[in-house]
């Protein structure tokens, strides 16, 4: 299976936080599933750090490649077609990391994994 991480499972499952569901915690820990991570989620973190949302995610901001490369994950960029499709919905959801995580879940056929029982209005496939 071709999995995209919410940047919230993503700080979930790299602080061992048992808030990630235990079919989430499964499919990322299943060698056989492929696991991407979005350059959007990098953006969120660092923004959120650099904010004070995210105090406690330093490390996280300041190394985002190397820890991704670490835990086996595949960088997923955005890409033109990504960026337009998460502009074009016609959607009240305005974040717009939500945004390109549904986009790109979308347009590369990955499952997306959140809580954000929200996506599931946006001919997305989630796990939870």
């Amino acid at each position: 299976m071709r999995l995209l991480l919410d940047t919230h499972a993503l700080i979930w499952w790299l602080a061992g936080d048992e808030t990630l569901s235990r079919p989430a915690r499964e499919a990322i820990g299943d060698e056989v599933n492929s696991i991407a991570v979005s350059a959007a989620s990098a953006m969120e973190i660092a923004t959120k750090f650099r904010i004070g949302k995210l105090p406690d995610a330093a490390l996280l901001a300041q190394d985002f490649e190397a820890i991704i490369a670490d835990q086996g994950f595949a960088e997923l960029a955005i890409t033109v077609r990504h960026a337009r499709l998460a502009g074009e919905m016609n959607i009240a959801h305005k974040d717009p990391f939500d945004r390109l995580l549904i986009a790109q879940a979308q347009s590369e056929d990955m499952v997306l994994i959140s809580n954000e029982a929200l996506f599931d209005g946006f001919a997305v496939k989630r796990l939870w």
